[in-house]
């Protein structure tokens, strides 16, 4: 980059929106659907550690040691089993979002108070139908909490996997590093973020919908 050089051309931005839309909606799918997986894993695993304490040191000591794994290193080793695919991306960071979601799906579910359980228990729920009917909504809030962490961190670490060739929006800075050229780096980083905000937005407003008698317990005070 020359001294003279502006931080960001706006003409290469004009020229380059398709492309960056593209990248844009691959970016996203590569930090969303880890989220979704580990999600799917974490609520069966969140409430069977709930039920049997007894599991759960052992699963959070699991699920910390996955994340304490430096995510290069992690994608080195699924690139033996699974190539330079979107698929050695998306492993990692689905066991990322574990160490996030586990713990939440847990203090969801030991948030619900006590006598809520006795309640659903005397009405004939069983077990599995108190968990999904009655547990699962009441802990929503404390789980998308953990959802909104596990996105924006999923979200970011995308770009690291531009070093395998599949990175989203990483691709502009390890390009623009290559060119010298500041404009893709800061494009890049920018609607990085512009993704999570938005995303971190969504959620919010998800939890607002799934648990109404909150905005309700607002409302009356």
């Amino acid at each position: 980059m020359s001294d003279g050089e502006p931080l960001v051309r706006w003409d290469w931005i004009g020229d380059h929106i398709g492309e960056l839309t593209d990248y844009t909606v691959v970016h996203l799918r590569l930090g969303l659907l880890p989220v979704l997986f580990g999600l799917i894993i974490s609520v069966p695993v969140g409430i069977l550690c709930h039920r049997w304490r007894r599991l759960y040191p052992p699963v959070l000591t699991v699920v910390n040691i996955l994340y304490s794994i430096p995510s290069l290193a992690l994608f080195m080793i699924f690139v033996k089993y699974t190539g330079l695919t979107e698929r050695t991306v998306m492993i990692p960071l689905t066991l990322y979002t574990l160490s996030v979601l586990v713990p939440n799906v847990v203090d969801g579910l030991a948030s619900v108070p006590e006598p809520v359980r006795q309640a659903a228990t005397a009405l004939g729920f069983g077990p599995v139908r108190r968990v999904v009917q009655v547990e699962l909504p009441i802990a929503v809030p404390v789980v998308i909490a953990g959802v909104r962490v596990a996105a924006v961190s999923s979200i970011s670490l995308v770009a690291v996997g531009q070093l395998i060739g599949q990175g989203g929006l990483g691709y502009y800075i390890t390009r623009g590093l290559q060119l010298d050229f500041t404009t893709p780096i800061v494009t890049a980083i920018v609607l990085i973020m512009l993704l999570a905000l938005a995303t971190d937005a969504l959620l919010v407003l998800a939890q607002r919908l799934l648990t109404p008698w909150s905005r309700n317990k607002v409302t009356a005070t």
